[in-house]
């Protein structure tokens, strides 16, 4: 149990630029792992971020995949996923999601919420995850902080409470009042290691030395208000994702980022029940159980192997320890699980609930695979969408067909896109969420697997999965669309319809067929 007690699993989730990356960069700093603190996009500071390894990702200053990176805190197990801000790599984020206890949405301070944050907020709403909102970039001229509260509260629909509270904004920014252990420390900024903090007491005229006496009288008059509008801060509405407690910072420049952190550590889950199919997971049970919810082709380019990541649900992991891989129906052993630090890792012997470790995976996990000490359960949940945009793959290079037809194997298996083959003619239809994508497999094709492509146009709306009762009318349906008829990996019919004219015709011509748009029926 008291391994259990200590563990934090948590992902870092926003609207893309809003500061993730740097965030995850900074809470890396104060648990120790690093010394200095590497840039998302900076001339000066050589060093990338620890968490964005790709070289598409340094390229272009964007994170494209999750990353799993874990250290110890003030006797705290935390688990940290940086997830994907884009839209295009949405499904990543949202499979994410289903493997953490709780969430820290990152908000820029001078926009506000945007689009992408509030449809992360809906998936967390979906499943109850707890809640802390951190606001970012204070360092530069941004909404009022109380209109930011309010804008918080209409745009996510949920309560929210501040814990923290920003000393002005912008080139003025001076630092952070901690509500919640009612002290203020005073940094220096700095944007690539931890300075020493100078400890205020707020009712004494020091504060007025140290930050002036007009913002002191402010940041007084602000904290009573405070205290008048909004209620006490309880853990059990934060628990129960009612009520998000809400920080003030600068990752960049270190204001507020521990204060964020003490506080998550005491408040935040340790790893929950999960529901299986069959009945519901709970941590501290004795047997091991646990499912992949995402594979990462390639994460050492000297090797070119898988690695599937599994989230323990229950019990404890252990190498070597003969485990039941549910949808083979076999027993394996794992010689070599790891845990990470981004691309950095390192072998492990045993791992309890809400720990994310790496098993090696030579074609043998699916996304959503579950593994068990021999009880037969399905963890159930991690969608995979109908995709948007279609275009043909070719193979650009002859000499290249193995290395391509490798590359877009690993590359389907992390659930990047979606592969179909056309029944009309035998051509290869990849299908993603957004256009990034495309130019995400071409890249990675070419430098992870030396193989090239090209794409072609398809002019199609959308693909749905589908099933009937009524055998003579599934044949029925598929000689009459035989031309946008294919198949999926699993060897599923899919329908590609060209518009939703088409598809609402389908939909009412044959009244038996059920068309699903996410490949889980």
């Amino acid at each position: 149990m008291n391994e259990i007690e200590r563990r934090r699993t948590f992902a870092i989730i926003a609207h893309p630029d809003a500061g993730k990356t740097s965030l995850t960069e900074k809470l890396l700093l104060f648990g120790g792992q690093i010394q200095v603190a590497g840039a998302v996009k900076s001339n000066k500071i050589r060093k990338t971020a620890t968490s964005d390894w790709m070289d598409i990702e340094k390229q272009r200053g964007i994170s494209v995949t999750t990353s799993v990176m874990e250290f110890d805190y003030h006797g705290y197990k935390i688990n940290i996923l940086d997830t994907p801000g884009h839209q295009d790599f949405a499904e990543d984020t949202y499979r994410t999601l289903t493997a953490v206890d709780s969430v820290i949405i990152v908000i820029d301070g001078a926009k506000g919420v945007e689009t992408q944050t509030r449809k992360l907020m809906d998936v967390c709403r979906m499943r109850n995850t707890p809640v802390i909102i951190f606001v970012n970039k204070m360092d530069r001229e941004g909404k009022d902080p109380f209109d930011l509260l309010d804008e918080l509260e209409e745009e996510l629909h949920i309560a929210v409470r501040p814990l923290s509270w920003p000393i002005d904004q912008g080139q003025r920014f001076k630092g952070v009042y901690n509500i919640y252990e009612q002290n203020l420390n005073l940094f220096q900024p700095s944007k690539q290691v931890v300075t020493e903090k100078v400890e205020v007491d707020i009712h004494t005229p020091v504060l007025d030395e140290h930050i002036g006496a007009a913002l002191a009288g402010k940041l007084r008059s602000d904290l009573e208000l405070i205290e008048g509008v909004y209620p006490e801060f309880e853990v059990d509405d934060y628990l129960s994702g009612h009520l998000a407690p809400v920080f003030f910072g600068s990752a960049l420049n270190n204001f507020g980022v521990q204060e964020l952190l003490d506080c998550f550590v005491k408040i935040a889950p340790s790893p929950r029940p999960v529901r299986a199919e069959e009945r519901e997971v709970r941590p501290e049970e004795p047997k091991f159980t646990g499912f992949i919810f995402k594979i990462t082709a390639n994460i050492d380019p000297n090797h070119r192997s898988c690695v599937a990541f599994c989230k323990v649900c229950s019990g404890r992991f252990q190498r070597n320890m003969p485990y039941l891989h549910v949808r083979h129906g076999k027993t394996m052993r794992f010689s070599s699980p790891t845990q990470f630090m981004a691309q950095r890792k390192t072998t492990v012997d045993e791992a309890w609930a809400g720990d994310i470790i790496g098993l090696p995976d030579n074609g043998t996990f699916k996304i959503g695979d579950t593994l068990t000490e021999g009880e037969n359960l399905h963890f159930k949940g991690l969608p995979s969408f109908s995709p948007e945009m279609f275009k043909y793959i070719e193979n650009a290079d002859p000499m290249k067909q193995k290395q391509l037809a490798k590359g877009i194997d690993q590359l389907m298996d992390e659930g990047v896109a979606q592969l179909f083959v056309n029944q009309f003619n035998g051509r290869k239809i990849i299908g993603t969420v957004g256009q990034l994508q495309f130019e995400v497999i071409q890249y990675r094709l070419e430098n992870e697997y030396n193989a090239k492509c090209r794409w072609e146009p398809v002019s199609l709306y959308k693909a749905c999965w589908i099933e009937s009762d009524d055998p003579a009318e599934l044949e029925a349906f598929k000689k009459r669309k035989y031309q946008f008829m294919a198949l999926d990996r699993e060897g599923r019919d899919v329908f590609l319809a060209d518009s939703n004219y088409v598809l609402q015709m389908a939909q009412n011509d044959f009244k038996h067929i059920r068309f699903h748009f996410t490949s889980e029926f």
